[in-house]
């Protein structure tokens, strides 16, 4: 109650600040010729009041009385500040900004000016990240940045997300990009630990002249993340955020039936193979009303909640003339929406920069201590109906409750599948999965200046992670009892440790220096790599209830030699990973108007055997600055533009699996295994392949930026292509070894794409009250094609619902193709080849290619930002096309075989009969519908295109008079919001996700409030 008040005696006071006012006028003048400016923007420091000059460069102002400071803003001049000091009228002369103009570009390695820059890359704010609804900094940047797709198959909180830039360049290779924060390339695919409101800008590296710096590793993209940090000269500053986080199960719209429905349906289709199925088989309507009104769970409600959240953070920055200091404290408790998951993370961060007093020597110290502590669910998105809760909250039958569930034992008889949510249930209450994990980042680095241009550095980081999982069932549990043979004590844990540091050490000399109108800059590199994992566990089987706790050993039970039930395993596992580097990058630029560099790279990997360890890898860029010409003075453009470049990278993730996985692949190797009679014997495990080397990707970009209307209008367009070429794919070979594949090199793969980005600052020059609107638009094209299979192969054609063939994308769909309803008969209809309607489609002849896959064509954002005396508000909205997917939740739905186990839609309402010749689905017992069910019909293929709120942030911030008088620096309360409304053909939970895997854990909706405290 007392911040309320606070809150309220502030507003009061903002109120009556405001009302004293005085005015303030002048004339802005170019300090050169003399001559009025038209459009400066004239704002009073700390508010949003504010207007800009006009045609004469006259400006008048009415202000808060007292000694504020007035800001005058122009491009490609000095920004001024002038105290009012009792003053009415204050003239300006602007002077010529001599900095280069627009955003600095972090490569990693190097920095450059927007101007100076020839890469086409990417970069977004902390006001992008910080205080945002999520506690992933990875899913934070949906739809940020043009090229960059981020897809999220799963609501756990700090779950992993699926990032791509630019398409994806590999078939079974890795596809994702490098991640450096800091300076420190760390783990890809484990950003839960980490805290979003520590960063302080995020750059996307897409084009070879931005990656190949970064040789094999920059293949598919680099993402560089900077941390804040202080400023030297500059005061404490102390800043506390909190908000309050709330999340909510998102709507669907399969239409399941009630209990009332259901049990009709049972009855139904047992009087049509004259057996009873189900609870409902057998029944009049009387007893069914009798049941549905005391038996009619809503089972997504019982499984899923309102989650809660509570998210801390404080940070400090300091600094004296030649150090500044920052650091930050965070502690996040996150519930997740399904029952028994959640994240809790504790961080802390301390970052310091220094000089000497010559400026000549410089260092950095960063430092991250991360914990977190995550209990989930390994079983989501797979079909066990007594390990999925998902699958249990989907798809139990209404007419079984709570209330029904006793114990694990009494589930074992009868067994049925109805009593899937009575097994989850049972789940809930025994089984454990916990991970906790620590997680430390550093990095180190010093420069010293030799002579002026010339400096010499180094920086080495180092990304620990040490995992301990904790997984248990409790003996009493049902699947205990089950599997074990229902033994009282059958229960199992498994503790599994692992360990992983990654090491990286970069040492420079690098040369800087203008002559005249010449600037040249350029740097020598060397780089070395080592990555450690080791994993160690035990599998304890057998477990006694009366001393057994998760985590702990007390209740093992011994081995006994008379039942091979009770005997322990234990694992562990070794890997080793190493790359070394030389490189070189030079740069030269002309008058700030032409621009050309170069990058060559040389690595080496311990993946391949030697003769195939070193690749090489450059690339060439340049530019032209078209507003610094002569003849451009006439144009209306700020800054413009052309930007080209072409280079190589290569890949040696073989599969995809980071760091440690397929680190042998070049190599034979033996493994120890049963032989005849049962003896111990040497078996062969894998055949290898010493022939291996990299995947090369080569790209050209073509890019133009643009700031015109006096920078009211900002862009940028790049067209690419990329070629993966040596593609990792596996060759068919004998089985005669027990080994029927072989990976090698061959084929190649393209991406083609256009990226925009549009900004619009609709009120700039425009006297509105110090109303700023700005609007702006995101887009990315991508469109893939495979160039050549290898070995003369036009196709490559698996079991599955997808294969390759040349010309056609990746992942492409090869199935029958569905075609309604026979209305004679109630069968389904597909097509064969020609297309020709048929009951019963041949595997071999009648699949087609479907020219659709499950990675879009489009994807980007647009919104809309508005400020004014304070108040704020910004919107994101994401959009996806080209996305087709298999709904296999709706598959379970209206399959006529779950019925009496599982709950259905009402869609099978609808099902043909003798009357109901015009049904949308086939008969209940229509004999083909194995053909619609298991994913090789389009029947259900769907479009899950979509358009989305993403995100909507509203907030208001006291202006800088009141906050004098409480002698604070900052006092802003929020609401955001996460996931609000989802528009899509997609009638599931979320179309989001880039899997074909049903029954997955949904992402949530989620809204926070908060305050942010500023000394």
């Amino acid at each position: 109650m007392r911040r309320f008040l606070l809150l309220l005696v502030a507003i009061g006071l903002s109120a009556s600040a405001l009302m004293a006012q005085t005015t303030i006028s002048g004339t802005v003048t170019n300090a050169e010729s003399g001559e009025p400016i038209e459009g400066v923007a004239v704002l009073v420091k700390g508010t949003t009041v504010g207007m800009f000059t006009d045609s004469e460069g006259v400006y008048r102002l009415e202000v808060p009385s007292g000694n504020s400071t007035i800001i005058f803003t122009y491009v490609n001049r000095k920004t001024v500040e002038e105290v009012i000091g009792g003053r009415s009228v204050i003239n300006v002369a602007m002077v010529e900004e001599v900095k280069e103009i627009g955003e600095v570009v972090v490569t990693g390695y190097r920095s450059f000016s927007q101007e100076k820059s020839s890469v086409s890359s990417s970069s977004i704010s902390a006001e992008n990240i910080t205080n945002r609804p999520n506690p992933s900094v990875v899913q934070t940047l949906s739809g940020q940045i043009p090229g960059l797709s981020i897809s999220t198959g799963s609501g756990q909180p700090g779950a992993n997300s699926v990032v791509n830039i630019r398409g994806r360049s590999s078939i079974n290779g890795d596809t994702e990009p490098l991640f450096i924060i800091d300076g420190a390339p760390v783990d890809q695919d484990n950003f839960r630990s980490l805290n979003p409101n520590e960063i302080e800008s995020v750059t996307v590296l897409k084009d070879a002249a931005a990656t190949a710096i970064y040789g094999n590793r920059g293949a598919n993209g680099v993402i560089v993340i900077e941390t804040k940090g202080g400023g030297y000269n500059s005061p404490l500053e102390v800043t506390y955020t909190y908000s309050h986080i709330r999340s909510t199960l998102q709507d669907n719209d399969y239409d399941l039936m009630d209990s009332r429905q259901q049990l009709t349906l049972e009855r139904d289709y047992s009087d049509i193979i004259g057996a009873n199925r189900g609870l409902g088989g057998g029944r009049t309507d009387a007893q069914i009303d009798s049941i549905a009104a005391i038996k009619d769970t809503d089972w997504p409600s019982y499984f899923f909640r309102t989650a809660v959240g509570n998210n801390h953070n404080v940070q400090i920055r300091r600094g004296t003339s030649n150090t500044s200091t920052y650091l930050s404290v965070g502690y996040l408790d996150q519930e997740g929406i399904l029952l028994n998951s959640s994240l809790q993370r504790a961080n802390l961060r301390g970052n310091i920069t220094g000089r000497s007093d010559d400026n000549k020597f410089n260092y950095t110290a960063n430092l991250s201590l991360n914990f977190s502590t995550t209990n989930e669910d390994n079983s989501i998105g797979t079909s066990g109906i007594n390990r999925n809760p998902v699958l249990a909250a989907y798809q139990s039958v209404p007419w079984v409750t709570p209330d029904d569930y006793v114990d694990g034992a009494t589930l074992l008889s009868p067994l049925s599948f109805a009593n899937t949510p009575l097994f989850i249930m049972d789940r809930l209450n025994t089984y454990t999965y916990k991970e906790d994990e620590l997680r430390l980042i550093s990095t180190l680095s010093a420069s010293y200046e030799i002579v002026d241009g010339l400096t010499i550095g180094t920086r080495a980081s180092g990304d620990f992670l040490n995992e301990y999982r904790t997984q248990a069932e409790a003996s009493e549990s049902f699947n205990a009892l089950l599997f074990g043979g229902r033994r009282p004590d059958a229960g199992f844990q498994t503790m599994r440790n692992r360990r992983d540091f990654l090491f990286n050490q970069v040492t420079n000399l690098s040369y800087d220096n203008t002559f005249g109108k010449h600037s040249i800059a350029g740097g020598l590199f060397t780089e070395y790599f080592r990555a450690f994992q080791d994993i160690f566990g035990v599998v304890a089987e057998g477990l006694d209830p009366k001393t057994f706790a998760p985590g702990d050993a007390s209740g093992y039970v011994g081995d006994n030699p008379e039942n091979d039930f009770y005997v322990d395993d234990a694992f562990g596992n070794i890997a080793r990973a190493g790359l070394f580097s030389y490189f070189a990058q030079a740069d030269y630029d002309y008058d700030t108007r032409y621009g050309i560099s170069g990058t060559i790279r040389r690595d080496a990997s311990s993946r391949f055997a030697e003769t195939n360890r070193w690749g090489t890898f450059f690339a060439v860029a340049g530019r032209w600055n078209i507003h610094n010409e002569p003849f451009a003075a006439g144009l209306p453009f700020d800054l413009l533009k052309l930007r080209a470049s072409y280079g190589t990278n290569g890949n040696q993730d073989l599969s995809g699996g980071g760091y440690f996985a397929d680190l042998t692949l070049t190599r034979s190797l033996y493994a120890t295994g049963g032989g005849y009679g049962g003896g111990n014997a040497l078996l062969l495990a894998q055949i290898g392949n010493s022939d291996l080397r990299w995947e090369q990707i080569a790209q050209t970009n073509v890019g133009i930026d643009f700031e015109t209307l006096r920078g009211r209008l900002r862009g940028s367009v790049d067209a690419y292509i990329k070629t993966t070429t040596d593609l990792f794919i596996d060759l068919p070979i004998s089985a005669v070894n027990a080994q029927t594949a072989i990976r090698t090199n061959i084929g190649s793969l393209q991406n083609r794409g256009l990226e925009f980005q549009l900004s619009y600052d609709i009120t700039n020059g425009v006297d509105l009250g110090g109303l700023l609107i700005n609007v702006y638009a995101i887009g990315a094209y991508n469109k893939q094609e495979i160039l050549d299979l290898g070995l003369g192969r036009e196709e490559i054609i698996s079991d599955g619902s997808t294969s390759l063939r040349v010309g056609g994308k990746l992942s492409e769909y090869y199935i029958y193709r569905y075609a309604g309803v026979n209305p004679e008969n109630g069968n389904a209809l597909y097509l064969d080849v020609d297309g020709n309607e048929t009951e019963t489609p041949n595997v071999d002849t009648d699949r087609v290619w479907m020219d659709q896959n499950i990675f879009p064509d489009w994807q980007g954002s647009f919104g809309l930002n508005i400020e004014i005396k304070g108040f704020y508000i910004n919107s994101q909205f994401n959009y996806v096309t080209g996305v087709d997917r298999f709904d296999f939740d709706l598959s379970g739905f209206q399959n006529p075989g779950n019925i009496g186990q599982f709950r259905h839609s009402t869609d099978v309402l609808d099902s043909w009969s003798e009357d109901n010749t015009d049904g949308t689905l086939p008969a209940l017992t229509a004999a083909n519908n194995t053909y619609n069910l298991s994913g090789t019909s389009s029947r259900f293929l769907t479009n899950a295109d979509f358009l989305r709120l993403r995100f909507i942030n509203v907030g208001y911030s006291l202006p800088e008079t009141v906050l004098n008088s409480l002698k604070m620096r900052e006092l802003s309360v929020f609401f955001s919001a996460e996931n609000l409304v989802t528009f899509s053909e997609w009638r599931g939970f979320d179309p989001e996700a880039l899997d074909n895997t049903s029954r997955i854990y949904p992402t949530p909706r989620t809204v926070t409030v908060g305050v942010q405290i500023g000394l």
